[in-house]
């Protein structure tokens, strides 16, 4: 020790004065040249001073996993108080089609309100159910760290199915029909066999698929083996992939209310009453939802977006009566390789839909939207498209919307300024066309090249023309709202991945047109927005060339053993039919 306090008096001044020194502050010392004290109890100092640095890197590990654990804990918490709120939500949806479904004020209601609420009611209840139990099973899994074990079905009771129509046998064996257990490897004995029916159709026929699981024994080890049955959207029901999209396209593309379905069915001999067919419905909606949410997200990708929204009738079941609601809808640009289109059923025709659906939603992984709206000009887009607010959008008008005032004109014969302009305006549309297979760029360079000396042509003769005539007539209205929307209705002009008009979303929403003709009215918003959610799905399938039922179809055949991480594969412009479609 002595030794040791005199190599420390013989150390720079500076070592004595800076603090604590550690064993890394000493000069290097020969230990086996110190006496045994001096050498052990140096080891002994150096030894402490590993163990406490130890410990400290223990305490920055322990913090860093505290840190962890933290934020999953509040990741979770925030997981559990959103799925608690939605099945808060659904709870009193399911509560209130009770009292709608048996309350006194249904009586308000003609017989055709009646029996599209009936069917609304069993359609939205089916979806709602089946929301509620995935939610529950989910809850279920993160509480016992396991999924729920699924109860065995209950055989539902119904009519077995007619014996006239065809029968497609499945035969599913297992891999290998000898004896897996140790030391054994026996050819096993086929002992039986199930077999389950399931109702499936194809335009004009309906067959029934019929899988024959056979059932192989070893008696030497008294060993039962089976193939496994194969999932299905709804188990323990009658109806097959194919039948469900059938029902859901005639109800959504063929705009087919249910009883009339089940009249068409009853023809071929199957009994399907339309509280089935909507029960069906229901829980493919349900089904259908996640991958809703990610064509959403996908068309929201596109820096150009068309917009526009159409009236549709609501039923009111407390007053008995209908009110006006609305789909909105949004289709990536015409001019877009890849399209796509989507609709959004919603109450009104307010700035708050188009704001939240813009919005995104961090919940689901879509970023708030920035680019391009091309619209009709319609006041609502006004706070949208706030270049305060939003300084990343960009709002383009239609073009198509500025020429029919003109065309009022000239059908109506009241002024020459209409036929003019239609002329005009035709020329603009005749440099469209030949720039229609160009990419962006070049279709950018060719409009300011062809089209801009046109457009600064008909400002010019629209001023001259705008001084002759007088205030408040139709010429003077188309004018001043071509005038008016001057910047926007030639936004195209700037960017060539902007199309001239809105018509691409116009032929998208017609559907919806018809479909107010044939079932009159929507009977719920879950109706509605269920509607909204096939249609968006199979009108996007269309765009990419694909047939309606076969894609529907192999969807919902695929979605009960589809991962979640891999559902982008089911969307309409990645899909590819599987092998048994």
């Amino acid at each position: 020790m002595q030794y040791v306090l005199a190599r420390m008096r013989l150390m720079p001044w500076s070592w004595h004065h800076t603090g604590m020194l550690g064993a890394h502050d000493l000069p290097p010392l020969n230990l086996q040249a110190l006496p045994p004290e001096a050498a052990a109890w140096i080891a002994r100092w150096q030894h402490a001073e590993r163990q406490l640095a130890l410990r400290d890197q223990a305490l920055v590990d322990r913090d860093r996993e505290l840190l962890q654990a933290r934020d999953l804990l509040q990741r979770k918490d925030r997981d559990i108080a959103w799925r608690d709120a939605k099945i808060e939500k659904i709870t009193f949806e399911l509560a209130r089609l009770k009292r709608w479904k048996f309350g006194a004020s249904s009586e308000a209601m003609d017989a055709d309100q009646r029996r599209l609420f009936e069917e609304t009611i069993a359609e939205d209840e089916a979806s709602l159910r089946a929301q509620l139990e995935q939610l529950r099973l989910q809850a279920a899994a993160d509480d016992a760290g396991k999924a729920k074990p699924k109860e065995a079905p209950r055989q539902p009771r119904r009519q077995a199915l007619p014996e006239h129509l065809r029968r497609v046998e499945h035969r599913h064996e297992p891999d290998s029909t000898d004896c897996q257990e140790p030391g054994c490897g026996r050819p096993m004995t086929r002992i039986g066999e199930d077999m389950s029916e399931r109702l499936d159709i194809v335009p004009a026929e309906f067959f029934v698929h019929r899988h024959i699981y056979g059932k192989w024994a070893c008696r030497c080890c008294q060993v039962l083996r089976q193939a496994s049955s194969i999932p299905e959207l709804i188990e323990g029901g009658m109806a097959a992939s194919g039948l469900i999209a059938h029902t859901l396209i005639s109800r959504c593309v063929d705009h087919l209310p249910y009883y009339r379905q089940e009249a068409i069915n009853a023809r071929s001999g199957v009994h399907t009453p339309r509280s089935t067919l909507a029960a069906w419905a229901g829980q493919a909606g349900a089904a259908l939802e996640p991958l809703y949410e990610v064509h959403k997200a996908f068309i929201l990708a596109c820096r150009v977006l068309h917009a526009d929204e159409t009236p549709v009738k609501l039923l009111d079941p407390g007053a008995g009566k209908t009110r006006r609601a609305y789909v909105w809808a949004y289709a990536r640009s015409w001019h877009d390789a890849v399209p796509g289109v989507i609709y959004e059923f919603c109450l009104g025709r307010g700035a708050q839909y188009p704001k939240t659906f813009l919005a995104g939603n961090a919940q689901q992984g879509r970023g708030r939207w920035s680019g391009t709206l091309l619209t009709d000009r319609y006041g609502g887009y006004d706070s949208v498209l706030d270049p305060r607010i939003h300084p990343d959008r960009i709002s383009a008008a239609c073009v198509a919307h500025a020429r029919r005032k003109f065309d009022e004109l000239a059908r109506d014969g009241t002024s020459p300024i209409g036929d003019e302009a239609i002329r005009r305006y035709a020329r603009i549309y005749a440099v469209e066309a030949e720039l229609k297979d160009m990419n962006d760029d070049e279709r950018q360079a060719q409009r300011q090249r062809l089209a801009k000396p046109l457009w600064d042509n008909l400002k010019q003769w629209l001023e001259l023309e705008r001084r002759l005539v007088a205030d408040g007539g139709a010429a003077a209205g188309a004018i001043d709202y071509t005038l008016g929307h001057w910047s926007t209705l030639t936004r195209y002009l700037d960017d060539g991945a902007v199309a001239i008009d809105n018509n691409h979303l116009e032929r998208q929403i017609k559907p919806w047109a018809m479909g107010r003709r044939a079932w009159l009215f929507a009977g719920s918003e879950l109706a509605g927005q269920r509607t909204a959610m096939v249609m968006s799905l199979v009108q996007s399938a269309r765009l990419n060339g694909h047939d309606p039922w076969a894609y529907l179809r192999d969807v919902l055949a695929r979605l009960p053993t589809q991962l979640n991480s891999r559902i982008e594969e089911l969307l309409p412009h990645r899909w590819q039919p599987s092998a048994v479609c």
